[in-house]
């Protein structure tokens, strides 16, 4: 893989994130993770893979949303961001008690608002 093509599908993830195509920006996210698993990316897969589950929360795949934060967390607990999104998914799939401490350590580590109901910008 060349770092030119990563980067150029990188690219055309993030712009289908940004004007808010999130089902469409999921696939392209997921392949860009698969592919970093293989090479070391241009970007972070922690970034990378916060992309896919931001794709996924915000296109209602909360399931696997779920599935890519919770790894995360395990390589890096402290990552408010996650938490917090984390949070929001399972409250969605009204899991209200599951999400109650990692919304709590959300606002600890990252003054989260989590009565709030909208994710801030990361």
């Amino acid at each position: 893989m060349s770092d030119s093509s990563f980067a150029a599908d990188y690219e055309a993830a993030r712009e289908r994130f940004e004007t808010g195509e999130y089902a469409a920006a999921a696939p392209l996210f997921a392949a860009l993770v698969d592919r970093s698993a293989l090479e070391p990316p241009l970007h972070g897969t922690t970034e990378l893979r916060l992309y896919l589950a931001r794709s996924y929360y915000h296109s209602a795949q909360l399931s696997r949303a779920e599935e890519v934060l919770r790894p995360m967390l395990v390589d890096n607990p402290d990552d408010h961001y996650a938490l917090l999104l984390l949070g929001r998914t399972l409250q969605r799939q009204s899991r209200h008690d599951e999400a109650k401490p990692h919304l709590a350590m959300a606002k600890l580590l990252g003054g989260y608002d989590i009565d709030g109901p909208e994710l801030p910008e990361s």
